[in-house]
């Protein structure tokens, strides 16, 4: 059978770059209590393209059954927007091993919600992809899936994404699957954002936007600023060609004025960055 992937040019943006706005943006309590629709409308309004729905953020499990899931992805449709499913869920489990049942589940949830990307934390991966059964589950997929580099020392070392993608290509499954990189999670990892970008640019299909503020336990994630040149740096070493998210939190005493200021903030960074970029090759 014959695996159907998302080309990763699929994300080609021809005028702007597309801006995402992460669901935790506006706060986990609001987000709770007035469900993902009424911030993907919030969304809408600030000039986003696209939105990304969190599943540990939904106010009840049946927010995740395949009904609500649809109808919250025709709203988003509706509106215009694309979207991206996040699930906390690991890939592989802490002995290395591909946890099956949770990628058919992220996939199945995906489906139904319609979303164009599916995220998943990376979790244990300790050397050997199991890329053909995770090429099994995508078979017929309409989906991108994308695991994130995550805070802790498991799913966020450098080494495990770089191993990842190697091994993918030892099997002959170069582009089975691609990252969300996280720039302000490298902190946590005390890995500088752009060394990392000059290893795993080649596989990355969208990005995660924000800085951090603080150390160590009292380390937390924030807006980079306005002339924050190492953010800058790393948005020029990444592909030109994905979208962008906003996963810093706003304001919340102005929360669709935050959206809509660094909505339009980050589309403006992110095409000035484009420009000075290198394509990277789909070859």
């Amino acid at each position: 059978m014959v695996v159907k992937l998302m080309e990763p040019r699929k994300f080609a943006m021809t005028q702007a770059v597309d801006i995402v706005i992460v669901a935790s943006a506006f706060g986990v309590d609001a987000v709770r209590a007035g469900g993902h629709l009424k911030w993907a409308q919030a969304s809408k309004r600030a000039g986003a393209a696209g939105f990304e729905v969190r599943r540990e953020l939904f106010a009840d499990e049946a927010d995740a059954a395949a009904p609500r899931l649809r109808a919250l992805g025709e709203a988003l449709v509706g509106l215009g927007l694309w979207a991206v499913y996040s699930t906390p869920a690991l890939l592989y489990t802490s002995d290395g091993r591909l946890d099956v049942a949770a990628l058919r589940l992220a996939l199945d949830e995906a489906a139904a919600l319609g979303a164009r990307v599916v995220k998943l934390q990376l979790g244990g991966f300790a050397g050997d992809a199991h890329g053909a059964a995770i090429a099994a589950q995508m078979d017929g997929a309409h989906v991108r899936l994308v695991v994130e580099n995550g805070q802790l020392a498991e799913g966020g070392s450098l080494a495990q994404f770089t191993g990842l993608f190697d091994a993918l290509a030892r099997e002959g499954r170069g582009g089975l699957l691609g990252m969300t990189f996280d720039i302000g999670n490298w902190a946590w990892r005390g890995v500088a954002p752009l060394d990392a970008a000059r290893l795993l640019a080649l596989h990355v299909d969208y990005i995660h936007c924000k800085t951090t503020v603080g150390e160590g336990a009292r380390r937390f994630p924030a807006a980079p600023a306005a002339d924050d040149e190492r953010f800058i740096a790393v948005l020029e070493r990444l592909p030109r060609d994905v979208p962008r998210g906003i996963e810093f939190p706003f304001d919340a005493s102005r929360l669709e004025a935050d959206a809509a200021h660094y909505v339009g903030w980050l589309a403006a960074v992110s095409t000035e960055s484009a420009a000075k970029a290198t394509p990277r090759s789909h070859a």
